[in-house]
């Protein structure tokens, strides 16, 4: 497979060439001893923009024909490698289809960046509630009955934002909402950020680009083997502005972006076509299929499943559930003190990313000792969420930035903020997706939901109060 842009850093290496430029370890002559052994093949190919490297930014050598490639692979028209992760990408993605005072209809549970770039760019989201799954208790997609109805309220909306598959690997057919919102010339975005592999076929979901999304992002790093922060931004029609994308890009990621991370794009994206063109998929399902066994080997858990039959569960993604009543919160203890670390745990379950081609199974005693951990300890809060279907499927805020800036704020208990206006975001971390946003109107099971986060010990993004139980709301001109 060709890797243009980590070949020419190889070889740039290979010549020993004497550094009198940036960075400042020069080639890794210049290091902290105690680092050296384990930075120094890296620190080989951490380049600047010399010549024959090319420039991120204005892109024409080796980092283009590596996006090309990367474009070729994905199918889209054009491909840029991000250096700032998705995050990066979501920005860019909504800067480049909202000025200020635009309607933008948005995805409830998306990342906190979507919310981000919604504030940056001065626009006003349509809030689309998505499905809780009644299994596993957590958001998962959007209908497209609901998309037609926020069309029908805003046909204004300059576009709409998606997130796919959720952080547990939950992915829906994305086609009839594509299909309503091109009918209406709406540009539609996809957050695809656990979905980078979906392009080696079944039996991933398919990609959203093969669905007909516009314009997609995915973390490279999160599922194919690519440092930390790599990630793709793929344009895929007219409906976005190309130039004013590649503006944002620009204006958002840095002036002096890591030359290994993008390399690791550069390899990350062979290591997939080569799957592809080596037919390697089949081989690559069953040693899934063998480690999702070993996991099941362990005694007191169970797979939890999603239970719409409308959703393709991507392979890649365990969620284990204890046969005890333990919180997913306890497994995740249980398992760290093993070594095994999972990505993420909620209150029913904990989430494993496996990976593609892996070389390191559990070993017969480390599944053991887990299960013999499980099955003998005593569940602690075994409360849980009441599952809810909510009943407004499309939603906005009260107020726009501008009001809420006249107003002052507070500090109140929980059990006196449910019906304020939040002035903070709320976001257990991961998945990154708010319970609560800054500017939303709280409601009361948003705050049960959170006080059972906080005795649980959940790490969580927001004020230094929250472990007092208290939340920063807006004082409404009514209330002052």
């Amino acid at each position: 497979m060709k890797t243009p842009l980590f070949t020419a850093l190889v070889n740039h290496a290979k010549g020993n060439p004497y550094s009198f430029h940036v960075p400042g370890h020069h080639n890794g002559d210049v290091f902290f001893d105690e680092g050296k052994t384990l930075f120094n093949s890296i620190l080989s190919i951490d380049m600047t923009e010399l010549a024959g490297l090319d420039d991120l930014h204005d892109p024409s050598g080796v980092i283009q024909e590596a996006q090309d490639l990367t474009s070729r692979l994905y199918g889209s028209k054009e491909s840029f490698f991000l250096v700032n992760g998705s995050t990066v990408g979501n920005l860019a993605m909504i800067l480049s289809v909202c000025q200020p005072g635009d309607l933008l209809l948005v995805q409830r549970n998306c990342h906190k960046s979507v919310f981000h770039a919604i504030e940056l760019a001065g626009a006003r989201p349509v809030f689309l509630t998505p499905e809780t799954d009644e299994t596993m208790a957590v958001p998962t997609h959007v209908l497209q009955q609901t998309v037609k109805d926020a069309i029908s309220k805003y046909p204004s909306a300059k576009g709409i934002m998606l997130t796919y598959p959720n952080y547990y690997g939950h992915a829906a057919d994305l086609k009839p909402i594509i299909t309503e919102a091109h009918q209406h010339h709406i540009p539609v975005l996809v957050d695809e950020a656990h979905g980078a592999h979906f392009v080696l076929g079944r039996p991933f979901p398919q990609t959203a680009l093969r669905a007909g999304a516009d314009a997609v992002v995915q973390s490279a790093h999160k599922t194919l083997p690519a440092m930390t922060m790599g990630s793709y931004l793929h344009v895929n029609s007219r409906r976005i502005d190309r130039d004013r994308l590649a503006y944002y890009l620009t204006v958002l990621q840095s002036s002096s972006p890591s030359y290994p991370l993008m390399a690791s794009l550069d390899l990350a994206r062979a290591y997939a076509e080569e799957i592809v063109k080596t037919n390697r998929l089949a081989k690559i399902e069953k040693e899934i299929a063998g480690m999702k066994e070993l996991f099941l080997k362990i005694a007191g858990v169970d797979i939890s499943e999603p239970a719409d039959p409308f959703i393709q569960k991507d392979p890649l993604k365990l969620c284990l559930r204890s046969k005890q009543g333990h919180t997913g919160y306890e497994l995740k203890e249980i398992f760290e003190a093993n070594g095994v670390h999972p990505e993420l745990a909620d209150e029913r379950q904990v989430l494993f990313v496996l990976p593609l081609e892996g070389k390191r199974p559990l070993p017969p005693d480390v599944i053991s000792r887990i299960g013999k951990q499980i099955t003998s300890r005593s569940a602690g809060d075994t409360r849980q969420a009441p599952i809810e279907q909510p009943s407004e499927k499309v939603t906005t805020l009260p107020y726009g930035k501008s009001v809420l800036s006249a107003f002052k704020t507070e500090s109140v208990p929980f059990n006196k903020a449910a019906g304020r206006i939040s002035a903070e975001q709320i976001v257990p971390y991961p998945p990154g997706i708010p319970l609560i946003m800054d500017g939303e109107r709280i409601k009361q099971e948003s705050i049960s939901q959170l006080s059972r986060l906080v005795d649980l010990n959940t790490h969580i993004q927001g004020s230094s109060r929250l472990k007092q139980k208290q939340l920063t709301v807006y004082i409404e001109e009514e209330k002052s």
